[in-house]
Formats: C-alpha cells, sequence, structure tokens
C-alpha cells in the first residue's frame, strides 16, 4: 500500500509542477512578489498531497526562534522536501542553490524570479565571493538566505561534510546563525520514490552569536544541528 500510495504522490508532485507552469507562468510577469506568492501556493499544495496521499505531516517546532526579518539559516538537508516546506513556514526564504537548478521548468524559473541565490559549484572562490555577495543584497531586502551547509543531501544519520560556505557568509554578513534541524529523510528519502507515513519536523534552534571564530563557529554549528537532528530520528 505504501509503494501505491507513494507513485500516486509522486504522480502528484510532478503534475502540481506541470500544471501551476503551464496556469501560472504569467504571473512572472508581474515581479518577485507575485512570483514568490505561486511558490508559497505550489508549497501548500505539495504538503497538502504529501499529507492525503501518503500520510506524512509536516511540523515545525522552535517556532520562538523562527526568524521574521533579514536572518541566516543553516539547514540540514535530507531530501527534496526541504527545498519545498520552507515556503509555507519562512516569511520571504532565499536558498542558496546550485547554479544548474535555475534552468528546470518551472521551479528554474520562479527561483530566478524571487532572486534564490544560483552558485556556480565549479567556479570555486569566484562562486564563493558571488555567493556572498548575492546573500548581503538579499539581507538587506530583508529576507530569510537558507544555505545547506553539507552542500547536498545526506541520508539520516551519515557522518556529515560541512563545506566552507557557511562560514563564509557568517562571517561577512557578520549576523546570528539560526540553525534548523530536521529528520526529513526518514520519510522523504533523498532516493528512491517511497514516502514513509510519519511526521517530518522542521525545528529551529536558538541562534548562534555573531562574531565567533571561523573554527569554534564551525564547530558549534555542527555539534548543534548534527545532535538535534539525530534527536529527531525515530
Amino acid at each position: 500500500m505504501t509503494t501505491v500510495r507513494s507513485l500516486l504522490f509522486v504522480a502528484w508532485l510532478y503534475l502540481s509542477m506541470a500544471i501551476f507552469a503551464l496556469l501560472l507562468s504569467p504571473v512572472l510577469l508581474f515581479g518577485s512578489v507575485a512570483s514568490m506568492g505561486v511558490i508559497k501556493g505550489w508549497a501548500r499544495f505539495v504538503l497538502f498531497g504529501l499529507r492525503v496521499l501518503c500520510g506524512v505531516r509536516v511540523e515545525v517546532r522552535g517556532l520562538e526562534h523562527r526568524p521574521e526579518g533579514p536572518a541566516l539559516i543553516a539547514g540540514k538537508h535530507q531530501g527534496m522536501l526541504d527545498v519545498i516546506a520552507p515556503f509555507t513556514f519562512l516569511s520571504n526564504p532565499c536558498f542558496v542553490m546550485k547554479k544548474e537548478l535555475m534552468v528546470l521548468p518551472f521551479f528554474g524559473w520562479f527561483a530566478a524570479r524571487t532572486n534564490m541565490i544560483a552558485v556556480d559549484r565549479s567556479a570555486h572562490a569566484a562562486a564563493l565571493k558571488g555567493m556572498v555577495r548575492q546573500a548581503r543584497e538579499r539581507r538587506d531586502e530583508g529576507r530569510q538566505v537558507l544555505i545547506f551547509p553539507e552542500g547536498t543531501r545526506t541520508a539520516p544519520g551519515a557522518a556529515p561534510d560541512y563545506k566552507p560556505g557557511i562560514a563564509a557568509l557568517y562571517r561577512d554578513l557578520d549576523t546570528a546563525c539560526v540553525p534548523m534541524a530536521t529528520n526529513a529523510g526518514q520519510h522523504w528519502p533523498a532516493h528512491g520514490f517511497r514516502r514513509t507515513p510519519g511526521t517530518v519536523v522542521y525545528e529551529f534552534l536558538p541562534p548562534i552569536p555573531p562574531g565567533l571564530k571561523r573554527a569554534e563557529f564551525m564547530a558549534r554549528l555542527e555539534t548543534e544541528l548534527e545532535a538535534a537532528s539525530t534527536a529527531l530520528l525515530d
């Protein structure tokens, strides 16, 4: 039964992208605010299908730590849901994402229109400078910059590998960093189509204050984010 429900949801997910693209792409002409509204509507539509078809609910904890204005958020990344669900509980999120995703139909179009931060990882130092510059601009617009420190999806419980991008943003933005833990990979894994019934939790942790040395910041972020994400596992 789980297999059948999962297949139905996969159809729901990709058909929704096609339908939203066909019907709502004209919204791209009306600016970033309207385009963000479309993304948020699509994200809610996806989560509705995930709940009804697969029995997977999304819960947000640590709301007292959730930023409303400009902020830097470091999220644990375990699957595709991590780039969908935050649109339903952050006011104006801006993801740091791979440049190649910007060419995807629907998602890439709207990501570009809403000024997500596209990073060409093959450019190395230049990519890092460009990411920091864009993040500063998005912060000054009052947005929540969300980066996945590992740079890619990892299975729940896998050994972490944090990349230097988060340290560069923390230093140059000179702002607190809010870790965001999750167990999403247990119910929507990075690979395969099966969705396991249960509750996906996104938990905002207390902010790490600005001004820490790089090594201290990275150690604290990894320790706190990994411990909280592990504690969410069933």
